[in-house]
């Protein structure tokens, strides 16, 4: 979350003497000292792509999700409980919302005001605390709500529903609202507790520790977990299926925990089984430890066929691994879903504009990863998308530019500019960028502007500003260092 404050003083004449008097600007008094000027906060929190995504006049600290959901039916009942900080003083303030029924919301346990109108890529929960909250104010908001996961959203769909009868989360970049009232921005990251409830028979799944099962109503279960380190709702990973727990332990005592189809347990343990040696293998490579405390795969039976960095479980579709008696190429996507567990999830760009610091380290490092497993060349195939790039550049933007989310010029585009840092200043040099970028903004948001900065702070090399400000944000590739011959 970002927070700015302006301290502005005031010099006055007073009188002819030309004495000088300081004077105090009223954003320099605390909060209660200032009259109270409720306003509503804003209905979108201004990212360049998605700039009615998200909400402004607060900040989320904290998410409990209770939900309980009926397969087959699809039929669903949750309560979502948001502590939460105003940022300015507010008159009313909105959630995200799509394709859910609101029952009651309250603010600090009093019944609040609401109301639910159209949004750009959804719906805005509108809410109206009696009285208002004063800048700076901490508040609880409690929104109990029900429906049904095969009603089409009015944005893009969140679900992925499954032949069991069940569902996994796809929520990135904008559905997490599809599944709960939330801000949905990159911006605003909070810790999360989830309480899934299903019938025997199905096992429930979310981000985090898993923290213990106990009964519910009669002939269903209720599973906890805890999210500790903060997470944006785009990585929010929920599922009931009829699926099996694998676990296991990685480096350190990192606690591995997978979902894979009840049935085909003896299918995917080989394969998740390879996890803690990756987890180590990128630690080594980073410089850096895996930044939360658990982490697993999510592989669904069917109804999804792409993969996804959902926080501490990456979601994969079967598709992925279906050669995988007779090829090892599967590890690249699994390296590649691992690698945002660094990137985008622990440090999370601050708006989409900056999706490349994503999508280019997850790219560069299954490259790397599949160049030292002697499968394919790293070079290979950064001069195969140099070529490409400099087309893309020109009608979706450059990397750090790019006009939309999910373009070549995000991931291997991305991944180039990453190629040629790493040939301008060499191994070692690149490695201390990269790991003092992973330290620095652990848990926290960063953008372009930020890793331009941390590489010509690490480096004491003032001519990697233009270098890099021209490999993200110019219509054209420029030379490739090393590699004069690149066109």
């Amino acid at each position: 979350m970002i927070r700015t404050g302006i301290l502005r003083a005031a010099v006055a004449t007073v009188a002819a003497t030309a004495a000088l008097a300081t004077a105090v600007p009223a954003q320099a008094l605390s909060p209660h000292a200032r009259p109270f000027d409720p306003k509503p906060g804003a209905p979108g929190a201004g990212d360049p792509l998605f700039p009615t995504l998200g909400n402004g006049g607060y900040d989320v600290r904290h998410y409990d999700l209770s939900f309980d959901f009926t397969p087959v039916t699809y039929d669903f009942t949750g309560t979502m409980k948001i502590s939460a900080r105003a940022t300015q003083d507010l008159s009313s303030f909105n959630l995200d919302i799509d394709s859910l029924a609101i029952d009651a919301v309250t603010v600090d346990g009093k019944d609040a005001a609401w109301s639910v109108a159209p949004g750009s890529s959804g719906q805005e929960l509108t809410v109206t605390p009696d009285g208002g909250l004063r800048d700076h104010r901490p508040f609880d908001v409690t929104v109990t709500y029900h429906g049904n996961g095969r009603t089409k959203p009015a944005g893009a769909p969140g679900w992925r529903h499954i032949s069991d009868g069940g569902f996994v989360s796809a929520a990135q970049a904008s559905r997490a609202d599809t599944f709960a009232p939330v801000n949905d921005t990159t911006m605003d990251k909070a810790t999360w507790t989830f309480h899934l409830t299903a019938p025997d028979g199905y096992t429930a799944g979310a981000n985090g520790t898993a923290t213990g099962t106990r009964p519910a109503a009669p002939g269903r279960t209720t599973r906890d977990f805890r999210l500790d380190a903060p997470m944006a709702p785009e990585l929010l990973g929920i599922s009931v299926a009829r699926q099996t727990v694998l676990t296991g332990r990685g480096p350190h005592g990192i606690t591995l925990r997978h979902l894979v189809p009840e049935d085909q347990a003896d299918t995917y343990r080989p394969i998740v089984e390879r996890t803690a040696g990756q987890i180590a293998w990128l630690e080594n490579t980073l410089g850096v430890r895996y930044p939360f405390d658990t982490y697993g795969m999510q592989i669904v039976r069917d109804g999804y066929g792409d993969a996804l960095e959902n926080q501490t479980l990456s979601l994969f579709g079967p598709n992925w691994f279906k050669n995988a008696a007779t090829s090892t190429t599967y590890t690249n996507v699994m390296i590649h879903e691992l690698t945002h567990q660094w990137f985008g999830d622990s440090v999370t760009p601050t708006t989409w504009q900056s999706a490349w610091l994503n999508e280019g380290p997850a790219v560069y490092y299954a490259a790397l990863w599949a160049d030292r497993q002697g499968t394919a060349s790293l070079q290979d195939k950064m001069k195969a998308a140099y070529s490409r790039l400099d087309a893309v550049r020109k009608t979706d933007g450059p990397p750090g530019l790019p006009t939309a989310l999910g373009g070549f010029n995000i991931y291997d585009g991305a991944a180039v500019v990453l190629y040629a840092l790493h040939q301008r200043v060499g191994q070692k040099e690149f490695d201390a960028v990269i790991a003092s970028w992973l330290r620095k903004h652990r848990g926290g948001n960063a953008d372009s502007q930020d890793f331009v900065d941390n590489a010509v702070r690490v480096t004491h090399d003032a001519s990697l500003r233009p270098f890099l400000e021209d490999w993200l944000f110019s219509t054209e590739n420029p030379p490739m260092p090393g590699h004069p011959d690149w066109v």
